[in-house]
């Protein structure tokens, strides 16, 4: 039986302005608080995918710049959309995907409030010199808990559940050579051959207990490791990782590690380099928005500071690539930088 407590509020926090003006103490993501059965998990504090529907219609009449595009359907028929800024087709283009899992809802949070971000003044100039994709929630189905198969083991609160999986309980980060999914089919059809993408920054959640240099991480990031990654796309992957690592680990709040991930074309880091010639990066971010492994769930208290750092992470992607300094970028911290490892007694899933 699982313990029903009153929510703990992030009012004030989700929001751009009120998320960057926050007092953040050290190490504020890595060691904040675990779920631990002493709290509830609200999943009624995120969006869900008709508001998220909303929101971006909004932000389109808002936004001159922004173009909202349908790119095909889920299993259960919801429109999959596109947020698109290009002001010139020869600019550098750079896609943020994000809930391939649809339990891995903050990063989608983050991306709401970046796009909400581009239309201001904050980024004056910048969108003249690179083009932006946003798929802000790829798995509308399992966000939703719309699923065919059960539920009743997962830890949330909140009225709907938020699972892995697609409603017909296939990983999609794990389609991305047999493209069986409507879903992915739609992401390769409609986005990778459509468009000419330079980089992509696929943004996911992982547990709560990776830690490195025995300190436990906000987040972790891992370039394309296929084998038959081309040597340019391989070496461009290393400098978008190199501009998140120096946006987010230096902030004192944030501490990355290196992501132990897997080599297979299926997955979508590595998909989308072996067959597009993308630059792509994994960023892991820490805890999940729902799981039926109560140690993947985080206390509610860190969710502020983990939305921060996906609006840190797609900022700093776009004004570097918009600047030209992501081609100046040392990739040599990827030799020393160590790879996560997980706390005794944790289970982790892979991305």
């Amino acid at each position: 039986m699982k313990k029903k407590v009153l929510a703990l509020s992030l009012t004030g926090l989700m929001s751009l302005g009120a998320v960057t003006s926050v007092s953040l103490p050290a190490y504020a993501v890595g060691e904040g608080p675990n779920y631990g059965g002493n709290e509830s998990i609200q999943t009624s504090i995120l969006h869900t995918y008709e508001e998220m529907v909303d929101y971006l219609k909004t932000q389109e009449a808002k936004q001159s710049a922004m173009e909202l595009e349908v790119i095909g359907k889920t299993v259960k028929g919801r429109d999959i959309h596109l947020v698109k800024y290009i002001s010139n087709p020869s600019n550098p283009t750079i896609l943020f995907l994000t809930q391939q899992h649809g339990n891995e809802q903050l990063t989608t949070e983050g991306a709401l409030e970046f796009i909400k971000h581009l239309g201001t003044n904050k980024t004056k100039g910048v969108l003249e010199n690179v083009n932006i994709l946003v798929l802000p929630m790829l798995n509308a189905d399992g966000a939703m808990g719309d699923v065919n198969f059960s539920l009743e083991d997962y830890v949330a609160d909140g009225g709907r559940h938020l699972t892995r999986y697609n409603a017909v309980e296939v990983d999609l980060n794990r389609d991305h050579v047999e493209k069986a999914q409507p879903e992915t089919q739609a992401l390769h059809e409609n986005v990778f051959k459509k468009y000419k993408i330079d980089y992509m920054i696929d943004l996911h959640h992982q547990g709560t207990q990776s830690e490195r240099d025995g300190k436990l991480v906000s987040g972790s990031i891992l370039y394309p490791t296929n084998p038959n990654v081309a040597p340019e796309v391989l070496e461009n992957s290393k400098k978008l990782g190199a501009v998140v690592f120096n946006a987010v680990d230096s902030t004192g709040w944030g501490h990355l590690g290196k992501y132990v991930g897997g080599t297979g074309e299926n997955i979508g880091r590595n998909g989308a380099a072996v067959q597009y010639g993308i630059s792509t990066l994994l960023f892991e971010m820490r805890g999940m928005s729902d799981h039926y492994y109560e140690s993947y769930a985080l206390g509610q208290k860190s969710n502020g500071y983990l939305i921060k750092q996906t609006i840190s992470t797609l900022d700093a992607a776009v004004r570097a690539i918009a600047n030209g300094s992501i081609e100046n970028q040392d990739i040599s911290f990827w030799d020393s930088l160590a790879e996560q490892t997980t706390r005794p007694s944790s289970e982790e899933e892979s991305e």
